[in-house]
């Protein structure tokens, strides 16, 4: 990045009832290095930044193609980064709905865009969800850095892969999930040694389908996520399987960043079927100022 400045927009993703949300930088594709990418983030006071090609229908069909990146390097997919960037392409493209083709990491997938006033409403397919159980060694060390116990851990332990694998972490209560110190050192090293992105950890699912949420995520520079629409994702594929078909999960009030991510899923033959999304609003621009990161 040079002295002139790189534009940025910044979006709110996945708000609660209009407030709160992930603030996530969207930007359009320019010839950076991959180290400047991941600087990007930082300077911009964001957790993650993806990048919008529309060059992609050139390639492989896409309207757009996107890259995401956190302070630690690349993602192969970003859900909330996702819902930021749909929101940015609505407003470009001045309709009150639209349809988008995505491409990112090599899979082609739709986003679905309805604009209300200055916020934007956007669902998209995340992708086959990959769900087994955990082993021993997964299951232990990662709750152990946590710091969940026996007494406030739920049935239903799950690794979920969408990109990379997570484990999903249940627990018996609102006020448990709340009161969760984990011990971010201890977590990272476990989620290396096991190839695991992060866990997330959720409440057990109210008869309506509303769950609280927080994500842990050190590995990727990520300590706790505001917004995580891929697990939520991923969340819902497991429920699905119990029958659930809907969920709308409340994440960042620790961080006091209110955020809400809604999935609904059905079952196939091929696996659980998922569409997920949450509802953006369009910050500001804003230019960084800066050299080699």
């Amino acid at each position: 990045m040079n002295g002139s400045g790189l534009p940025v927009t910044i979006v709110r993703a996945c708000l609660r009832e209009g407030l709160g949300g992930s603030p996530t930088a969207v930007l359009d594709e320019t010839p950076l290095s991959d180290d400047e990418r991941r600087a990007v983030p930082a300077l911009a006071g964001t957790s993650h930044a993806v990048f919008i090609s529309a060059s992609g229908g050139e390639r492989n069909g896409a309207d757009v193609s996107l890259r995401f990146f956190t302070a630690e390097g690349e993602l192969p997919a970003c859900g909330h980064g996702t819902v930021a960037a749909l929101a940015v392409l609505a407003e470009r493209g001045g309709q009150p709905e639209c349809q988008v083709t995505l491409s990112a990491s090599g899979r082609i997938f739709t986003g679905h865009v309805v604009r209300e006033n200055s916020h934007f409403n956007a669902v998209f397919d995340p992708g086959s969800v990959g769900l087994r159980e955990p082993t021993a060694s997964e299951h232990g060390v990662v709750l152990r850095a946590l710091g969940v116990t026996s007494d406030t851990l739920a049935p239903g332990t799950c690794v979920a892969s969408l990109g990379r694998p997570r484990l999903l972490v249940p627990v018996a209560t609102r006020s448990a999930l709340t009161g969760l110190v984990p011990d971010f050192d201890k977590l990272r090293d476990a989620c290396d040694r096991l190839g695991l992105l992060g866990c997330y950890v959720h409440s057990v699912p109210t008869a309506d389908g509303r769950v609280a949420a927080r994500m842990f995520a050190p590995s990727i520079g990520v300590p706790e996520d505001i917004a995580n629409a891929n697990s939520t994702a991923c969340l819902a594929a497991h429920l699905a399987r119990q029958g659930m078909t809907g969920i709308t999960v409340d994440m960042g009030d620790s961080l006091g960043n209110p955020s809400a991510i809604t999935a609904v899923a059905r079952r196939s033959g091929a696996g659980p079927l998922v569409q997920v999304g949450g509802t953006a609003r369009v910050v500001r621009v804003l230019r960084l100022q800066g050299t080699q990161p």
